[in-house]
């Protein structure tokens, strides 16, 4: 009896000590830190985490919020940490990385509008100046649906360039990232999961662009997504020239690849230079910033819809 009450002590204990470890991480103070610019440049929401932060590190805090240069703290874990929210997946070895790091300081949570919203980015790209442009643009949406209260995945290199392999067996690349991508659409069951591809051909980022908005003929889901995100650009572009009504449907194989073998659903956007205007498509003066903003726009305005049709 004695030695029974003597494991269960011991399983106890360890579960305590594991349970106390697991409740936070520690980071160094730096030169002109306080406790809010702590933890926001670890993506903590300074009002929600203050007191919980008094409460870990009550023994090293004097004089109100003053922290001392160099002195250990202990930081919250959080799931509504940014470094949980938006998470670059290395699709081959199924490893996850925050989106952000020096850039935390600068975020803060805006609203919850997309609270329960969950999206997948995958940039793609033709030429190395392509992808620094689509880079710059997924990574400016990203933090946009993030301070918005959005979980958001952005693809990993290997898979963005997997993507124009000419193999679409399970084996390649873009077989790892429609594993990576089905696998935590099941971990969110239950949530709005929206999949946007970004695609980039000869953007020398001076020019005017031709955006064109994509979806699966068999998703009725994507054809929204996408129609609500064209809406926008239709609304707002800073072009004046006239624009169609056009329901754009994938066509290359590897599109038609993705849109059948992953669950969510998925629509593309592309950019090219617009030296050949067409009707189908919104012409759109290449700044990066504007740019972001007009697809996080269309992006909101299809969550909020769904949301106040439900």
């Amino acid at each position: 009896m004695k030695s029974r009450l003597t494991l269960l002590f011991w399983v106890w204990a360890c579960t305590f000590i594991f349970a106390q470890k697991e409740k936070y991480y520690n980071v160094v103070a730096e030169q002109g830190d306080g406790i809010f610019s702590l933890l926001r440049k670890q993506g903590l929401d300074p009002a929600k985490h203050y007191g919980e932060f008094l409460e870990l590190n009550s023994d090293k805090i004097k004089k109100g919020s003053a922290l001392k240069l160099g002195e250990k703290y202990k930081i919250p874990y959080a799931d509504d940490s940014f470094k949980k929210t938006g998470v670059m997946v290395a699709a081959v070895k199924d490893e996850e990385q925050p989106i952000f790091d020096k850039e935390l300081a600068q975020m803060s949570l805006k609203s919850e509008k997309l609270k329960d919203a969950v999206y997948y980015l995958i940039a793609e790209n033709t030429t190395e100046q392509d992808e620094v442009f689509v880079k710059d643009i997924t990574e400016r949406l990203a933090a946009e649906l993030m301070i918005h209260g959005a979980k958001v995945y952005v693809m990993g290199e290997e898979v963005s360039k997997g993507f124009v392999a000419d193999s679409l067996s399970t084996e390649s690349p873009m077989g790892d990232y429609i594993k990576a991508i089905n696998k935590r659409y099941i971990q969110n069951t239950g949530k709005y999961q929206r999949v946007l591809v970004i695609r980039a051909e000869n953007i020398t980022g001076r020019d005017n662009m031709d955006v064109a908005v994509y979806h699966y003929n068999k998703s009725t889901q994507g054809q929204r997504f996408a129609q609500n995100i064209q809406s926008v650009f239709k609304e707002k572009s800073i072009s004046n020239k006239s624009f169609e009504e056009a329901s754009l449907i994938f066509e290359d194989k590897n599109s038609l690849y993705l849109a059948r073998n992953i669950l969510p659903a998925i629509s593309l956007l592309t950019m090219e230079n617009a030296s050949n205007p067409s009707d189908n498509k919104i012409s759109l003066r290449s700044n990066k910033k504007e740019f972001a903003n007009l697809i996080s726009s269309g992006i909101m305005n299809d969550y909020v819809d769904l949301e106040f049709e439900n």
